[in-house]
């Protein structure tokens, strides 16, 4: 199916939002490094943008999949889609992650070099670390653990007509969040039952709304929009007020409704086709913008030049080299890797099947 414009540029700005945070927390210590200060804008909660691309992952899977559902060989062809899209990138990062741990650990915040972590980290298996987080070595795949569960499950249910697996999945990951909620469970278990899946969920529910041909005016719309921005700056999560998938999850599920249930139209204007480019490498952006951000947070440091920049400068150069490197990550390594992969899975799986 052809990708939605609209879904890509809201992907950028997803990613560019966790890239705005990581920034500004680079921003502060190295503005105290010179006797400066440095105030983060909190406006609105950055970390949610990884609600927004959860929500628009279970969108996605059901928009991309359309002519799998109820076909055979959709199990496999549908992982071997996702592997491909996802692992070269993602193993990539993580080993030049391990590379630095070993060459340069002072760089770095913290270190995890046994051999299970590391093993965890490239099956996409969550464990709890000695400082008490589920994350991966490299601790922006937490994410990944939860998509890569989310896929395995979607594979199980494309088998089936499109109504019945969207809404079969929908229940089946609900069922799991009740049972998380109700069983102290073990890893990696806990990890995979908690809320925060309903936000694949959402994502779903509004994939199967505009394949069943539902559509919003753009009025309305606009207010879906306007209102998940408000709802976001309250951020309902604070003090426990509201469990993420609900504080964030449903703000984010009202960003993708706005930018999904409309009549889609083909980019014309120059920086629509810019937004576009920019989307099909928010996954690149995602992964290496830390080491973007600390490579320049180290030259700046050693050059002098914070004292000139200032923080928000400073901010503002993270991201423009970000997405710079991220569109050549994208177009010089993940696109010819996952088309390398992607072909090599998809001719192995023909290859049993004959």
């Amino acid at each position: 199916m052809p990708k939605l414009a609209a879904i890509q540029v809201l992907r950028v700005l997803a990613a560019m939002a966790v890239a705005v945070l990581h920034a500004q927390h680079d921003a502060a210590p190295l503005s105290a490094r010179f006797g400066g200060t440095f105030r983060p804008l909190e406006t609105i909660p950055w970390a949610a943008g990884v609600d927004v691309f959860f929500v628009i992952s279970g969108f996605v899977m059901v928009h991309a999949s359309a002519k799998l559902f109820a076909e055979p060989g959709a199990s496999t062809a549908f992982l071997s889609r996702r592997i491909a899209r996802v692992v070269p990138i993602y193993w990539a990062a993580t080993t030049l992650y391990l590379l630095i741990a070993l060459m340069a650990p002072m760089l770095l915040n913290s270190e995890l070099l046994s051999a299970w972590p590391i093993v965890a980290s490239y099956l996409f298996i969550p464990f709890d670390r000695p400082d008490g987080l589920a994350q991966p070595v490299y601790s922006l795949g937490w994410t990944l653990n939860y998509e890569m569960a989310f896929y395995a499950l979607f594979a199980g249910f494309v088998v089936l007509p499109r109504r019945v697996a969207v809404l079969g999945l929908i229940a089946m990951l609900s069922l799991l969040t009740v049972l998380g909620s109700a069983i102290h469970l073990p890893q990696p278990f806990r990890f995979w039952t908690d809320p925060i899946i309903l936000e694949f969920a959402l994502g779903l529910a509004l994939g199967l709304a505009r394949a069943e041909g539902i559509r919003v005016s753009l009025p309305l719309r606009g207010v879906l929009a306007a209102l998940a921005v408000v709802v976001l700056a309250q951020d309902l999560t604070g003090n426990g007020m509201l469990p993420r998938w609900i504080g964030w999850g449903i703000p984010a599920a009202l960003l993708v409704a706005a930018v999904s249930l409309g009549h889609e139209r083909r980019p014309q204007h120059a920086m629509w086709r810019f937004g576009v480019l920019l989307g099909d490498a928010s996954y690149a952006l995602y992964l290496v913008h830390p080491f973007v951000i600390r490579a320049t947070r180290e030259m700046v440091a050693q050059l002098g030049l914070f004292g000139m920049i200032g923080g928000w400068l400073y901010v503002v150069i993270v991201l423009v080299i970000t997405t710079g490197v991220s569109v050549m990550i994208y177009r010089g390594f993940e696109r010819p890797a996952t088309a390398w992969l992607r072909q090599r899975l998809e001719g192995a799986s023909r290859l049993q099947a004959a």
